[in-house]
């Protein structure tokens, strides 16, 4: 039997600020309480709020790895996602959101890291290292993610063309791929509005695709991003 041996977290020694936007981030005491905490009172306000519905729950993966991709069109499109998830990965699923939105300031870092538990991404410098960063942390720890291929929010509801950066991540892994659509968050957050409305949301999943025998090139990206497209649009 091998000797056991202490490993540092990866964010170990970072400053407060730079920990907080790393994409090797893990999770503490105080942030796991926090996780616990935030997600309870979200998944009863989404219930009682928007009455939120699930449909085809049953095809998220149990534990990691694993990634959730879908429409994006509101502000409320990662909590609706997250809320299902079983607690006992929830340390392990990370929401990937805009960096210049959730963590500019210190403040805004702080609840998007340890309430959201969301990595940044740096949409105007969004190159091919970080999402390699991102692949390597999903296949090798392992965890789970939450990706909006489209890249940003919609403006008027309608669903955008799916980036390659997706295909990026999980081209040529055995990670599942879950494809959902997201029905009604933009009715009950539009980008015009402050607050959210008492509006209905229903998600609704898919079966898992598996890309293991697509290429880790800019072909296999493209049909990644194709056919995850065309899955979540099917679910409309």
């Amino acid at each position: 039997m091998d000797p056991w041996e202490l490993q540092p977290a990866k964010d170990h020694g970072l400053p407060p600020h730079d920990r907080l936007r790393s994409l090797q981030r893990e999770s503490g005491l105080i942030s796991t309480g926090l996780h616990a905490t935030w997600w309870g009172f979200v998944r009863g306000y989404l219930k009682v709020w928007h009455g939120l519905k699930v449909v085809g729950g049953e095809h998220i993966p149990r534990q990691p790895p694993f990634v959730l991709v879908a429409n994006h069109a509101s502000h409320l499109d990662a909590l609706v996602l997250a809320s299902p998830m079983r607690w006992t990965v929830r340390d392990h699923v990370f929401p990937i959101a805009a960096g210049d939105v959730f963590f500019e300031t210190p403040a805004v870092s702080a609840f998007a890291a340890l309430c959201l538990n969301a990595l940044p991404m740096w949409r105007k410098k969004c190159g091919r290292h970080a999402l390699q960063e991102l692949r390597t942390r999903l296949v090798e720890e392992p965890c789970a993610y939450i990706l909006f291929p489209e890249g940003t929010r919609s403006r008027d509801g309608s669903m955008a063309s799916f980036k390659t950066g997706i295909g990026m991540i999980v081209a040529g892994t055995n990670v599942p791929i879950v494809p959902c659509y997201l029905h009604g968050c933009h009715a009950a957050f539009p980008p015009d509005t402050k607050w959210p409305r008492r509006r209905p949301i229903e998600v609704r999943v898919a079966p898992p695709l598996n890309f293991a025998e697509i290429g880790n090139d800019r072909a296999g990206w493209e049909q990644v991003a194709t056919q995850l497209e065309a899955a979540v649009r099917g679910l409309a």
